[in-house]
């Protein structure tokens, strides 16, 4: 039993019980979250898409926390013009853990 969903801007594939990162949203760590936008689902037997959405369906999931990705380095030059930006990223993320799954 799976469903993927919208949310944040990107798609994810929800399993009952699975932990997922998704982009930082305002959520407290222990507060429960629903995500209407289901573009598909599939009890294991039958597979339903939606046009744009499945009618109905929902996935209920319960805020974990928050982190930090791991740091990506930029650098950047230009030859014989003594150019060098050096600069790094880290992005922030919600951790959420995938309660319930309502397949419409």
């Amino acid at each position: 039993m799976y469903a993927i969903f919208r949310a944040l801007g990107k798609q994810f594939r929800a399993e009952k019980g699975k932990t997922l990162r998704l982009p930082l949203m305002n959520a407290a760590a222990g507060s429960k979250v629903t995500f209407d936008e289901v573009l598909l689902s599939s009890n294991g037997e039958t597979i339903k898409a939606g046009a744009p959405l499945v009618q109905g369906a929902s996935v209920e999931a319960e805020v974990v926390g928050e982190g930090k990705e791991p740091k990506i380095y930029v650098f950047k030059f230009k030859r014989r013009k003594n150019y060098r930006r050096k600069t790094g990223h880290r992005q922030k993320y919600t951790e959420v853990r995938i309660t319930d799954l309502k397949l419409g």
